[in-house]
């Protein structure tokens, strides 16, 4: 299949173009503002589709509008009529397209371009009345409110925000990208319109509080959930605006002469990361949780757990090294030891399922063992 890709050098068509590269049954055909129409007829001949995402949205001249967004839709359908050919069409529009300003009227004289084109032709058209779209590679300043936000927050600039309560449609740039690519597969030629799913509603001052809450996880190690929906969009965008200097960070790191011991994450709702080290001979725990679990694998070196019933004082151990990826839970009403048997250092994994609370820390140490922790 080959795509003919217009406005591949935009946020949407980097993504886009991307995304297709990493095809093996796609070749891409990228047709910029800096080419004339000749080879975009001599491209046309080839092209099974043509993703329209080229337009003009900030020009100097509100003229350009018209020039970049209607005429040129006016030139590549003439193009497609030129060949003989059927060429499907998918045209990136905005929902701005109802507005009567010059950039509405622009891409909505391109669809009216593009829908009568289909009438006369038989070509299918299919039209994507965007929102606002957010990813990585959107331009800070420009077009995009969240690409603007992740930027200033990021460098400690200024934001201002005159409505916090202005209500935002937003679309993930991946799941755009991805509804184009699904459409290059469907079955259905129908055209019309088509609908991003999903898409998010959030005030101004909702998508900064979400974005300055991300900023906060270095320092306090604790992440939203970010895992799904708008927060796992989100959260992606945001990072992607990270200069080189701030890929990596430092966690406090607690070392005695048993070892070490570091708290990597802490989530809202689902308990805590974190790493210790114990040098040989050394005995880590000794202690038991009333309701805390935790899942322990070593990642290095050998190690002996040792379990207690407090109520029954039936024991029960076992052995596992960094050799078999092997998870050790520990239950509530057991006290846990872990001894390094090895001859070398010892690195454990461990999650618990709550957040370490210092006031209420869930952690009793046990009478019978005066050398754990």
């Amino acid at each position: 299949m080959r795509v003919l890709l217009t406005g591949a050098n935009g946020f949407i068509g980097k993504n886009l173009a991307m995304q297709l590269w990493a095809q093996k049954d796609v070749d891409v055909l990228t047709f910029g503002h800096d080419q004339n129409v000749n080879e975009l007829t001599e491209m046309l001949e080839r092209a099974d589709w043509v993703i329209h995402l080229a337009g003009v949205n900030r020009p100097i001249d509100p003229n350009e509008f018209v020039a970049g967004n209607h005429q040129f839709t006016e030139q590549l359908c003439d193009a497609i009529r030129d060949t003989g050919r059927i060429v499907p069409v998918i045209f990136s529009s905005s929902i701005k397209a109802e507005q009567d300003n010059p950039y509405g009227k622009s891409k909505k004289a391109a669809e009216e371009t593009l829908l009568q084109f289909q009438r006369e032709t038989a070509n299918p058209v299919f039209i994507y009345r965007l929102p606002n779209v957010f990813g990585k590679w959107a331009r800070p300043d420009y077009n995009s409110v969240v690409a603007t936000f992740c930027h200033r927050i990021l460098n400690n600039l200024a934001v201002d925000v005159h409505d916090p309560l202005a209500s935002i449609r937003l679309v993930y740039v991946d799941d755009v990208v991805n509804s184009f690519i699904l459409l290059l597969n469907d079955t259905d030629m129908s055209g019309g319109f088509v609908e991003i799913n999903p898409e998010y509603q959030v005030t101004v001052g909702g998508l900064l509080q979400h974005l300055r809450e991300f900023k906060k996880t270095r320092d306090l190690l604790t992440i939203e959930r970010v895992g799904s929906g708008l927060k796992r969009a989100l959260y992606s965008t945001y990072v992607s605006y990270m200069e080189t200097d701030c890929f990596a960070y430092s966690v406090p790191r607690h070392a005695d002469a048993r070892g070490v011991f570091v708290e990597m994450l802490k989530t809202t709702d689902s308990g805590q990361f974190s790493y210790f080290t114990a040098n040989p001979g050394v005995k880590r725990g000794g202690h038991y949780h009333h309701s805390k679990t935790e899942k322990f694998l070593v990642i290095k070196g050998r190690a002996q757990f040792r379990f207690r019933h407090i109520l029954t004082n039936e024991l029960h151990e076992l052995f596992v090294s960094g050799e078999k990826s092997e998870i050790v839970e520990t239950v509530p009403g057991w006290t846990h030891d872990i001894i390094n048997i090895g001859d070398d250092e010892l690195i454990c994994m461990l999650w618990a399922n709550e957040v370490f609370n210092r006031e209420k820390p869930d952690t009793f140490f046990d009478s019978q063992d005066n050398d754990g922790q």
